[in-house]
């Protein structure tokens, strides 16, 4: 692939993380507020199902748009909200920990 091929995608993606980041935080906060209910000993299993889905999507797009780091945290979110029998309170500073490193990498996105 040529250099200008190279810029032409980059801009590409780069109209595309524009359109879509709005969205993006949207999933971002649903995944804050779900940590921060976790902590609290009140997430709900809509909650619940909201955040696997939410990491579900932010997985699935932050790869595409360079943050691979983005995209093992949400995975491994994804992961820790499939199960309801599987999160202990051990796992509250994780999912926060988690989702602030997913809002970083999303706000230093260049």
């Amino acid at each position: 692939m040529d250099p200008q091929q190279q810029d032409a995608i980059k801009q590409t993606l780069d109209r595309m993380w524009t359109k879509f980041l709005s969205q993006t935080m949207e999933r971002v906060a649903i995944l804050e507020d779900a940590a921060a209910a976790f902590s609290a000993d009140q997430l709900s299993a809509e909650q619940r199902q909201a955040a696997h889905a939410a990491a579900h999507k932010l997985a699935g797009a932050l790869g595409t748009f360079g943050l691979d780091r983005g995209t093992e945290l949400a995975r491994e979110l994804e992961a820790m909200y499939y199960s309801e029998n599987d999160l202990t309170a051990a796992h509250a500073a994780q999912l926060s920990s988690h989702v602030a490193e997913i809002r970083t990498l999303i706000e230093n996105r260049k």
